[in-house]
This record gives C-alpha cells, sequence and structure tokens, in this order.
C-alpha cells in the first residue's frame, strides 16, 4: 500500500483504513514535510521525530520510507534494466527488513536500484534539504549522499512564522 498525500492530510485519513488488512502488507510512506509550502506546522516533526516515524504514528502502522526523493517525471521516464550504466538509485528506511526488501524488488522491477538506508529513524537522511533529495545518483551515489546528511533540517524545510499559523 502506498501512502502518498501531503502530511497535513495524514491525519484526516480513516481510523479504520487498515481494518482487514492483513499484518504482513507493505505500507510505503513516499511523503514529504513542506511546512512552508503546503503543510503548515506539525511540532512532533519540528521537534526531531522523522517525517515517516510521524507517518507511522498517525497510521498505528510500520512503514517504509521510500520515493520520496525522486521527481515523479524522472520515476516515470527514467527506469533501466538492472545492470544498465547510470541506472538511478533511491533509499529505502525502515525497521523491517522483510518489508524493505519487498520495497526495494518493487524499485527494481520499475528499473531503480534500491539502497538500504537504515532504520525509520534513520530516514531524515533523504528527506528535503538533504544531499540525496531531488537526485538521480547511482547506488554508490546515494550512500556517499546519505552519509554526508546532517540531521538539522534547512531553514527551507522548517516552519518558519508563516507556517505556524497551519496545522498544530
Amino acid at each position: 500500500m502506498i501512502v502518498t498525500i501531503p502530511m497535513k492530510n495524514i491525519p484526516r485519513l480513516p481510523k479504520d483504513l487498515f481494518d482487514g488488512v492483513a499484518d504482513d502488507v507493505v505500507v510505503v510512506d513516499t511523503g514529504n514535510y513542506y511546512p512552508q509550502q503546503r503543510d503548515g506546522r506539525i511540532d512532533p516533526i519540528e521537534q526531531g521525530t522523522t517525517e515517516s516515524r510521524w507517518v507511522a504514528t498517525q497510521l498505528r502502522r510500520p512503514v517504509v520510507k521510500a520515493f520520496n526523493n525522486i521527481y515523479a517525471r524522472h520515476l516515470l521516464e527514467r527506469g533501466k534494466p538492472r545492470g544498465a550504466s547510470g541506472r538511478i538509485a533511491l533509499p529505502v528506511a525502515g525497521d523491517d527488513q522483510r518489508a524493505k526488501d519487498v520495497v526495494i524488488r518493487l524499485l527494481d522491477q520499475i528499473g531503480f536500484d534500491g539502497v538500504d538506508a537504515g532504520g525509520l529513524d534513520e530516514s531524515w537522511r533523504q528527506q528535503p534539504g538533504t544531499p540525496v533529495y531531488g537526485t538521480d545518483h547511482d547506488a554508490a551515489g546515494v550512500r556517499k549522499a546519505l552519509a554526508e546528511a546532517k540531521p538539522a533540517r534547512t531553514a527551507a524545510f522548517k516552519a518558519g512564522e508563516a507556517a505556524s499559523a497551519g496545522r498544530r
């Protein structure tokens, strides 16, 4: 199951959304927190909770963070066969190795390499403003960008005065 909606709308999802859905169904969070541009302020994220950890808490379901660092058009047009030169890689973060492996296999099927980006609490390394965000690196480039990431959010991706009037 893929969750691709603005962060501000996650709490509005039906509380029974996963009723009857098997526990082994993988939930992928593709979202990004844009406090100034769209979502308003979400205090737990501003206080250091990773975006996807917050989503998992809201959904009351484990999630895997993936697909959030690539432009949709690149996802549509730039997939390549396994082993092809210049194949784009995407980070995949989550606490359940089986779930991450499912997502990495999916990426391979649609023409991308998956890079294990660690647990969900490490998913900040692929959030907006980090070196891997909005890039088309190969697997080695993704690993390097993840390693170079800094935990502090850049000013463009922190709630400012305008965002403070938004979601709390």
